[in-house]
């Protein structure tokens, strides 16, 4: 009985077995051309370009925007927490690092100005002080008829209207009617004549001496004696006075 049961079992999966058949695909294979302005099509398409651009700047800038970045936002993140920087809020946390960078860049430059501005300063101020340094000198100690015997024999007559007004103001000085010092001013030995006599006379001369002198007016022979008949009017009556 068994050995028909088996025999049967076996017969069947044989059967089975026989029937199976094996699927072929008779689909002829395509061959898909593809020419070279199709090529070109998504060449000039920038959503297929998967190249990476690699960045000009230095490797170590763009380590500190990045560290400096990253810093700021999770200092932001630690008081706000991540949920809540999203939204405009998120925009200005990602933006704040070049803002900050573009400050610290501007105090810089201000600062380099601001030097280069002192320096300036001081260097104009320096050379302030070697010409009225010379003044005080030509005053003090030079002999100003014979600097300005010099000048006219170079006939460089501006400087000689320079020693004429410094020659006056020691000749004032000689006679106190003025007290000369070095950081005052014209106007303000105009102020310390007294008699009136001389006021108009000295302001004849100061105005000659400024506007030949400090205004770098060209100034001929001709010229030069008409104004120098101003100088020796008031050093006549300097002297005769």
């Amino acid at each position: 009985m068994l050995l028909f049961l088996f025999g049967c079992c076996y017969t069947i999966s044989a059967a089975q077995k026989d029937t199976l058949t094996v699927k072929l695909d008779t689909l002829e294979l395509v061959q898909k051309k593809i020419d070279q302005s199709e090529l070109d099509v998504f060449r000039d398409n920038p959503d297929f370009n998967y190249e990476i651009v690699k960045s000009t700047a230095p490797d170590w800038w763009v380590s500190f925007k990045n560290w400096l970045s990253n810093l700021i936002l999770q200092f932001f993140e630690w008081i706000f927490g991540v949920e809540k920087a999203s939204g405009i809020f998120n925009v200005l946390l990602r933006i704040l690092p070049y803002l900050l960078l573009a400050i610290l860049v501007f105090i810089l430059i201000k600062f380099f100005i601001n030097v280069n501005a002192r320096a300036l300063i001081y260097n104009q101020k320096a050379e302030s002080l070697v010409t009225l340094s010379e003044e005080e000198h030509i005053i003090k100690n030079e002999d100003i008829q014979m600097l300005i015997q010099e000048a006219l024999e170079h006939k460089n007559y501006r400087l000689a209207i320079r020693y004429y007004y410094l020659l006056t103001l020691r000749l004032m000085n000689q006679k106190e009617i003025i007290v000369w010092e070095l950081q005052k001013t014209n106007a303000d030995y105009y102020r310390e004549i007294e008699k009136i006599d001389l006021k108009k006379p000295f302001a004849n001369i100061t105005r000659l001496y400024e506007y030949i002198w400090y205004g770098d007016f060209p100034i001929d022979e001709n010229k030069y004696l008409k104004a120098e008949a101003n100088f020796l009017s008031l050093k006549n009556i300097l002297q005769n006075g």
